[in-house]
């Protein structure tokens, strides 16, 4: 049978991320996690098995805070993926509903800041920056107005600041 496992190896294949999951879920106190094996598809001779953040996502928006805790990891990644673009949005996006802890709005501040600093500013940064207007950027907007001269960042300097002066 051919396995076509789109979740990859290492730091985010499904085993680490539900091992990181229970560690998360234990630490936190939650006495019923949740089951967040990914969906597996069989058909002739071959299987797929779907991202396990799909799952992340949909505790993110249940308001797990171990799935938050892992969605932050995840917008935190620079690392590709299959359907990754739509993944990482669809994070942000959770994210925004979610009751973060003050230590993963700083996570968030900082990776949307250093992304502006580097100008890797992939299609999911829109959602990133909806993310970070959403909790506000304290003193991060001032690292901001640095990087102010590349026209790619001064867009969403503009759209940040703006946002952070309501």
């Amino acid at each position: 049978m051919t396995v076509i496992d789109y979740n990859g190896t290492g730091f985010w294949s499904v085993d680490e991320v539900l091992r990181r999951y229970a560690e998360y879920a234990r630490r936190l106190g939650i006495t019923t996690p949740r089951d967040l094996r990914p969906e597996v598809h069989s058909a002739d001779d071959k299987q797929w098995i779907y991202p396990v953040m799909d799952r992340v996502i949909e505790g993110i928006e249940g308001g797990d805070p171990a799935c938050v805790e892992l969605g932050v990891e995840f917008i935190e990644e620079d690392a590709l993926f299959p359907f990754g673009r739509v993944l990482k949005s669809n994070t942000a996006r959770a994210l925004r509903r979610a009751s973060l802890t003050d230590e993963q709005k700083e996570r968030i501040r900082k990776r949307v800041v250093e992304m502006l600093g580097t100008r890797y500013l992939p299609r999911e940064y829109r959602q990133y920056a909806k993310l970070a207007r959403k909790i506000g950027l304290g003193t991060w907007l001032s690292r901001i107005e640095e990087q102010a001269e590349n026209p790619r960042a001064k867009h969403y300097y503009t759209y940040l600041k703006e946002h952070a002066s309501h």
